[in-house]
């Protein structure tokens, strides 16, 4: 059931002149770099937002715009094979999700306007000079802010009040985890739990890493956005209920899917808000021009069959403030 939202975070270069979205008889080409693999049904609900959005402004795939979809399944090599083939289709704008796909977006092109959906840190990662300013081809919607590493275990806490210590699940090679682990290890001591980086690089690894917290009820998971957990998220929330973790997850398909709980971005939304500034780009103005937006939509979810298994008693404090608990 869907419930009300739970909290609300406050959210150069020269361009050649376009003509406006009002030519139907003008072919416009969009590239998409998506961090997903094309089988996952959210890459594809993303596609469809971002589908959606466009059409909202009047361009209409067929008519008057074409895509050119490529998807990277949270391998950074593909990523940047992928961008060097959208850049030489000569799109007039690309739309690029995840850390590898625009980290391999900026290598490849300064020129080609770039509109991002879903990054957790642009700054960080180079892409642009500042949020307000972004500065170069470079702009769009970013996906969290580094405060939300916090209240991820403030939540794992409450759910589980025996917690001691947490893991923090990710790969190195695709997850900004420079953004949610400075912020993590600050809220640790309030929280009164320790933290233990648990870096994985294959779908071994994951299983490993979880099943060594098994056992012992003072442990718990932290999955930070990853497309790597993410393409192999089925095996983390298999392991984490295999193993009897208590895990906390990023995205709500997470806690839908079989996690315990998720808190984190409307990233469906993100996408169709995305559609704005590839029509804005479109009728002439500059990425540079543009000020990367932060998320307005949160989405906390909880899984109540999830939680039975594990034998977790879920707060009713915590369930009248869920947007959605899965039954």
């Amino acid at each position: 059931m869907r419930r009300r939202a739970f909290i609300a975070f406050p959210a150069a270069a020269a361009w050649p002149a376009v003509a406006d979205a009002q030519q139907p008889d003008r072919m416009r080409r969009i590239g998409v770099l998506m961090g997903l693999a094309e089988s996952d049904p959210e890459g594809q609900a993303r596609i469809a937002a971002f589908r959606q959005g466009l059409r909202e402004l009047g361009w209409i795939e067929g008519r008057n715009i074409r895509f050119d979809i490529r998807w990277v399944a949270g391998d950074a090599a593909r990523a940047g094979a992928f961008a060097v083939e959208l850049v030489s289709l000569a799109p007039e704008v690309i739309l690029g999700t995840n850390t590898p796909p625009m980290r391999a977006l900026k290598q490849t092109t300064q020129t080609i306007p770039i509109v991002f959906a879903g990054l957790s840190d642009p700054i960080g990662d180079g892409l642009v000079t500042s949020l307000s300013k972004p500065g170069g081809n470079i702009t769009g919607f970013s996906s969290f802010e580094p405060a939300i590493a916090g209240k991820w275990l403030q939540l794992l806490k409450e759910i589980s009040p025996s917690l001691a210590r947490v893991a923090v699940i990710f790969n190195p090679d695709t997850a900004p985890h420079q953004v949610f682990l400075p912020p993590l290890e600050a809220a640790a001591p309030a929280v009164g739990v320790a933290l233990i980086r648990a870096i994985v690089r294959d779908p071994p690894a994951i299983e490993g890493t979880i099943a060594a917290l098994a056992g012992d009820r003072g442990n718990g998971l932290v999955v930070i956005p990853d497309s790597f957990t993410a393409v192999h998220r089925l095996m983390v929330h298999q392991a984490a209920a295999r193993h009897r973790v208590p895990t906390i997850y990023p995205i709500r398909y997470h806690a839908v899917e079989g996690g315990l709980l998720s808190y984190g971005p409307d990233f469906n939304d993100q996408h169709r808000r995305a559609a704005s500034y590839v029509d804005r780009i479109l009728k002439g103005e500059r990425p540079a021009d543009l000020p990367v937006q932060t998320p307005t939509k949160f989405e906390f979810v909880v899984n109540l069959k999830t939680a039975k298994a594990l034998s977790i008693t879920i707060p009713d404090f915590l369930l009248a403030r869920a947007d959605e608990v899965i039954e």
